[in-house]
């Protein structure tokens, strides 16, 4: 079984709780990513309509922040008027894991949900799924 490495990956990680940024940016930096931070949602959105198309492979969002929440953020970055926008893989990170919250993410325009605490294989899987 080949493994997709994510490798090179440009990643904007959402995420307003210092301990959980720190370990998720550990563990992304640790495959060789690069990692851009947004501290609430209204900065992920900000940080990516200020990129240029193309520049983050993929977006990891918290669900429950301040300021601006992970579906709230979804809606507005799938909502931009610029083709990555309606593409780009957004991919919740949430200790919320019941059903009910999978199927929130995926209707807010997220790809993917993954429980908190992040396991490193399983985000490097989810990861790469969409490269």
């Amino acid at each position: 079984i080949s493994e997709k490495s994510i490798k090179g990956l440009h990643i904007l990680l959402a995420e307003d709780n210092e301990l959980n940024m720190e370990i998720a940016e550990f563990m992304l930096q640790n495959e060789g990513t690069v990692v851009t931070k947004a501290w609430n949602g209204q900065e992920a959105v900000e940080l990516f309509r200020k990129s240029k198309p193309g520049e983050f492979d993929v977006i990891l969002m918290d669900i429950m922040m301040p300021v601006m929440n992970g579906y709230e953020a979804t809606k507005k970055i799938r909502s931009l008027d610029r083709e990555d926008a309606k593409m780009i893989p957004i991919i919740a990170m949430t200790a919320n894991a019941f059903q009910e919250d999978v199927q929130a993410s995926l209707d807010a325009g997220m790809n993917a949900h993954i429980a908190k605490p992040v396991d490193t294989q399983i985000l490097k899987e989810t990861i790469a799924r969409y490269q």
